[in-house]
């Protein structure tokens, strides 16, 4: 058969999908069904599902068949968004944002102009960012129990970033990275970039499985490590000593690489030694400032030991060359003044009430969520459809996102993702309210 008439059926489902004549959660016919509704081989119909699937459009899961998945949420890559006049609340992505942060914006920005260097500022600094700047991070970190000099800091562009250089610095195409089978979606992202294997390790709500996790690196020849100890995205759950201590023997056992991404740590207030104190000599610890001050503000950093430096330094150069002068400038000085420290106790606070919020409104629901986390984990029944249920509150201009966003095959949960930071708190019991009723519809 032309390779042609497989991409024609799959046109055709596609146009039907983008139309609504397919909305989502619908199951498509088996791969023996289409088949034989189309005259085709079994293995062409694997192709058309192959193609609906990078597209975004389908999710496959095992034992269960395909489904249309829904478009108008957070699927891990650009998302297809509503439109602002019939949007009433994004449950999809979290920007948090304190009352007068605008005022605090304008006055740094005017305290530099009046009083900055500011020819330094257009001046192309180093990748890994000035000595200075270096110094600034890795005292904040101290708070954090991570203890190192400045020079073994590299300042980055976001902990975005920050992933994707540890990726290019410690994996080759071909590799394989164990991650928790629930992850961030950026670390999927960074996968598939960097040509990269994800090995999948049962969690839940009380932490990443172990036992699994020795399991498969005795199993397969693992090279790193993809983990969220301290506040997880999307669980929140917050990996015990002696589960830390486990993996970090297990890194020293077979050699592996850690990459610990603690972006959401700061939310919790007293945590376990994190991965980096462990085993230091094998950690490249991630974080970023952007949740704690704003999105929009793309400062991270990464922590790793001497031995990967150079090769970190040289994969920094290799996407941006030099560390962003106004932001860094910007976000060191309000880490040195006290404002990093100040709005980070107004985000745990925020997201504290935003939670009890949220187990008021799906107390007759399963949730999973951090205390103080700014996300939260809605478990469906198999009866109820995830993407339906998406797809509903879309219409009613609320957007989620689906569990198969944050999830690595063969895993698939049947699950919503819900980003609490970004609805004024005025409007979120109510919303919040509306996703439960649509939960509990199915």
């Amino acid at each position: 058969m032309r390779t042609e008439h497989y991409k024609t059926i799959a046109e055709e489902i596609a146009a039907a999908i983008r139309s609504g004549a397919l909305p989502a959660g619908t199951r498509l016919p088996t791969h023996r069904e289409l088949a034989r509704e189309r005259g085709i081989a079994v293995a062409t119909v694997s192709r058309v599902y192959a193609q609906l699937t990078a597209a975004g459009l389908v999710s496959g899961e095992v034992g269960r068949g395909s489904f249309v998945r829904d478009q108008s949420g957070y699927s891990g890559l650009e998302p297809r968004r509503l439109p602002l006049p019939t949007r009433v609340a994004d449950l999809s992505f979290n920007q948090p944002l304190a009352p007068g942060q605008g005022e605090t914006l304008r006055r740094a920005l005017r305290e530099l102009a009046n009083e900055g260097d500011l020819e330094a500022l257009l001046a192309q600094h180093p990748p890994g960012g000035r000595e200075h700047d270096r110094a600034a991070v890795a005292t904040y970190l101290l708070d954090r129990g991570v203890d190192v000099p400045p020079g073994n800091v590299l300042v980055t562009s976001g902990a975005q970033q920050a992933i994707d250089v540890a990726a290019a610095a410690l994996l080759a195409p071909g590799a394989v990275m164990a991650v928790d089978a629930v992850t961030y979606p950026g670390a999927k992202l960074v996968s598939t970039a960097r040509h990269v294997e994800l090995a999948a390790v049962r969690c839940d709500a009380d932490g990443t499985d172990v036992d699994e996790l020795e399991a498969l690196c005795a199993r397969r020849a693992v090279s790193v490590l993809y983990l969220m100890p301290t506040v997880h995205n999307p669980l929140g759950f917050v990996l015990g000593t002696e589960h830390r201590e486990r993996i970090a023997a297990l890194a020293r056992q077979r050699d592996l690489m850690i990459i610990e991404d603690a972006t959401y740590a700061f939310l919790e207030s007293v945590a376990p030694p994190p991965l980096q104190a462990l085993a230091p000599e094998r950690t490249v610890y991630v974080g970023s400032l952007s949740k704690n001050l704003a999105t929009g503000l793309r400062f991270g950093y990464l922590v790793a030991p001497d031995h990967l430096l150079s090769a970190l330094t040289r994969a920094l150069r290799t996407s941006t060359w030099g560390s962003p002068s106004l932001i860094t400038t910007l976000v060191t000085r309000w880490l040195r003044d006290g404002t990093v420290e100040k709005l980070e106790a107004e985000r745990r606070a925020d997201a504290q009430w935003r939670q009890a919020a949220a187990r008021e409104a799906f107390a007759d629901v399963d949730y999973i969520a951090h205390p103080a986390g700014y996300s939260g984990w809605l478990p469906l029944p198999e009866e109820t459809r995830a993407d339906q249920v998406a797809a509903c509150l879309a219409e009613h201009g609320i957007l989620v996102s689906t569990g198969d966003a944050f999830a690595v095959p063969p895993f698939a949960p049947n699950a919503l993702r819900l980003a609490l930071a970004s609805v004024a708190g005025d409007r979120l019991g109510v919303v919040l309210r509306q996703v439960a009723e649509a939960v509990v519809r199915g």
